[in-house]
């Protein structure tokens, strides 16, 4: 849909709409001369109702000549309304702005639709000298992220390593101060930090219900470009606690209220924002110590609502608390969730200060994705390309594919197989010397591997597999000398319904 906007806002400027996708929805261009050296402009522009985020991409000409345009943005009613949004000069040619977060220089806050500004300083441009300036302006909706923000840090297909459940300063997470005499909210600095120390690719911020960090992270960003920062939040209430990963968005988390009457209501209203939700640690005593910390909603959860269960939870993989018989009941019911992990680390600090058991990353998500970007991660970890590295290593690595007639697979995807078809599944290792590998079908561990013994520091095991023409899913684990797991893969689904997956 085209909105109506200003056409022309001065002799030299003009506005056009551009076509919807990554396109700019406004491309504001104009020109300056010599008689413009230190004065202001004001660039005009229309926000329709229902935008969430502006985005701004401002180019201009001429710098070799010494031309200096700066740059600043003023909402409805300018100064006079007290709608100054913000000041960046030269020292930034992209900003963005929304409810909940913008680029440092410029203020989060509601994007009221009318006429908008964006502000322009000009210190020095010649007598003799012409410069034209060009402004591409986004327009997001429903929270989304626009692409011109998801740019990949690092654009190769690959598998990359991340934490998707922590929590800092903005809710209850806390370290010892530089004294070290007292814990404090801990800064989200230290458990970016902390991640990068341990290796990893991404995290997931997921303070309980609140997105107050997303402006934080909209500075730490640019700092941390080996390490992507994703929007997450843990949808935290009496009856339970699920991640909600890739938007920004509030949502009302008042489960057993008016407006939440139940974990469906929730669920659907979080379906709508296009993330990826996964149930926290379902396995646990809810109580004074730990309200809603394990599942127990009800009516019954819908699971076609959900996408994914976060089987390993700090350090208890092999413990009576596992999320892993959750999830693989969830999968004999027909659904294809995927199981991640998270260390739902609450001291940024605590890897250093345990000499290495326990803290960020542990346990690791390794998710196979096209580029290290939201959008990627998002679609890998929906499609269930993915596994946990149970103890946060960096380099043990887990794939488990199939491949038949018409068909080449791996973890989260499904194939169909004829009764009597055939196909060929491998596991492949890394990094596990000593350890064995264990193939489960349809929740039972399988002898279909004669020699399950890991010898080697980089190994594959191969069976083949006749179908029956009915419905299972395979998947494959792996343990270490000790016999506890250290990888745990999703399954590769045969003959399943792909609409059993939201």
């Amino acid at each position: 849909m085209k909105f109506l906007a200003l056409l022309l806002f001065s002799l030299f400027s003009a506005a056009t709409f551009a076509q919807a996708g990554d396109k700019p929805d406004l491309t504001l261009t104009g020109k300056l001369e010599g008689k413009d050296n230190q004065t202001y402009k004001l660039v005009p522009f229309d926000v329709p109702a229902g935008v969430d985020r502006i985005t701004v991409d401002f180019a201009y000409t001429r710098k070799e000549q010494k031309t200096t345009i700066d740059l600043g943005l003023l909402g409805p009613g300018g100064f006079k309304n007290n709608a100054f949004r913000g000041w960046s000069g030269g020292n930034k040619s992209r900003f963005t702005v929304s409810p909940t977060d913008a680029t440092p220089s410029y203020l989060p806050g509601p994007i009221t639709p009318g006429r908008w500004n964006l502000l322009l300083g000009i210190p020095n441009i010649r007598d003799n000298a012409h410069a034209e300036y060009t402004a591409k302006v986004y327009f997001s909706r429903n929270g989304k992220i626009p692409d011109v923000l998801d740019t990949p840090l690092r654009a190769e297909p690959g598998w990359y390593r991340g934490d998707l459940h922590m929590h800092g300063a903005h809710s209850d997470g806390s370290c010892t101060t530089q004294s070290g005499k007292s814990k404090v909210p801990c800064p989200l600095f230290l458990t970016a930090q902390a991640a990068v120390d341990r290796g990893l690719d991404f995290i997931a911020l997921s303070d309980h219900n609140t997105v107050s960090q997303a402006n934080v992270m909209r500075e730490l960003q640019p700092y941390f470009d080996h390490l992507l920062l994703l929007p997450s939040r843990e949808l935290t209430t009496f009856t339970g606690h699920a991640n909600l990963l890739g938007t920004w968005v509030p949502l009302d988390f008042r489960v057993g209220s008016a407006d939440v009457p139940d974990w469906n209501t929730l669920l659907s209203s979080a379906a709508k924002l296009g993330g990826f939700l996964s149930l926290n640690h379902p396995i646990r005593l809810s109580g004074e110590l730990c309200m809603g910390c394990g599942w127990t909603a009800k009516p019954e959860v819908d699971m076609h609502l959900v996408n994914g269960i976060e089987v390993v939870n700090t350090n208890d993989a092999d413990t009576a608390i596992s999320g892993v018989p959750f999830w693989e009941a969830q999968l004999d019911k027909g659904f294809r969730l995927t199981a991640v992990g998270g260390s739902d680390n609450h001291n940024a600090k605590q890897w250093n200060e345990s000499h290495g058991s326990v803290g960020v990353g542990t346990p690791s998500t390794v998710v196979h994705a096209a580029n290290l970007s939201l959008s990627a991660l998002l679609d890998a970890l929906r499609a269930g390309h993915a596994y946990i590295d149970v103890f946060g290593s960096k380099d043990r690595h887990l794939e488990f594919t199939a491949n038949g007639n018409g068909f080449d697979a791996e973890m989260g995807d499904e194939v169909t197989i004829a009764q009597n078809g055939k196909a060929d599944f491998s596991v492949k290792v890394a990094h596990v010397d000593g350890g064995s590998v264990e193939v489960v079908i349809d929740g039972k561990v399988a002898s279909v591997i004669d020699q399950s013994k890991i010898t080697a520091a980089a190994q594959t095991f191969s069976f083949p597999w006749t179908s029956d023409g009915q419905r299972h899913w395979l998947r494959a684990n792996v343990r270490g000398v000790d016999g506890k797991l250290v990888l745990i893969g999703n399954p590769i689904y045969v003959n399943r319904c792909a609409a059993a997956r939201h």
